[in-house]
């Protein structure tokens, strides 16, 4: 399959699971899910999904600035669940627009040319004061508040806000909730002195 019709078959089958939801009542939604009457949230995912069908080629997303960071495998310290690979693109660190993600997320598996599956798009934003214990310049994307403030989960990463959008990959918890219930970490034995990750719930 050339990447031109890998585009399109991952644009389309995007489009039919954004329209899925978008006339899902809201009681039959699971987890964090924009309000489908939101027709500007609604025009924003759309947009998010065209935007980065692209990078269902990880070559695509390293030509375009997208560059690994931090663990290749995140749990959440609070329950269930987990995340993979971060790819991220500074140029894009702040961005609210939903054709600009600051992040892609890739699978820890690989396909059988060797490149990593696209699972999520991930918007972050620095919080002002880096105090945690306030929020007042909270943002918001697609009707939705940002999860945070947190911690940075990297060396040099600052006190964030952050909003996932599992586009490519389906989160049993909902499209929006960061943490997927549906992976897991291989376990491994904590670095000395390391910390462990603070993403929040």
């Amino acid at each position: 399959m050339t990447v031109r019709s890998l585009r399109t078959v991952v644009t389309c089958a995007a489009a039919v699971s954004l329209g899925l939801t978008a006339v899902a009542p809201a009681h039959g939604v699971e987890g964090p899910a924009p309000d489908p009457r939101n027709a500007r949230a609604m025009r924003d995912m759309a947009t998010a999904i065209a935007a980065t069908a692209k990078y269902a080629d990880e070559r695509q997303a390293l030509k375009d600035g997208y560059v690994p960071h931090g663990e290749e495998c995140m749990t959440n310290p609070f329950g269930v669940g987990a995340m993979n690979y971060h790819y991220v693109k500074q140029a894009n660190w702040g961005s609210k627009d939903p054709a600009r993600p600051t992040a892609l997320l890739y699978s820890r598996e690989k396909d059988r040319s060797g490149r990593r599956r696209l699972e999520t798009v991930e918007w972050m934003s620095t919080d002002r004061d880096q105090d945690l214990k306030t929020a007042d310049d909270r943002p918001s994307m697609f009707g939705l508040p940002f999860d945070g403030p947190m911690p940075g989960h990297w060396a040099g990463m600052p006190k964030h806000y952050d909003l996932h959008m599992w586009a490519y990959k389906k989160n049993p918890a909902g499209r929006f909730h960061n943490w997927n219930p549906a992976l897991t970490c291989p376990k491994k034995a904590p670095a000395a002195g390391g910390t462990g990750h603070a993403h929040g719930r």
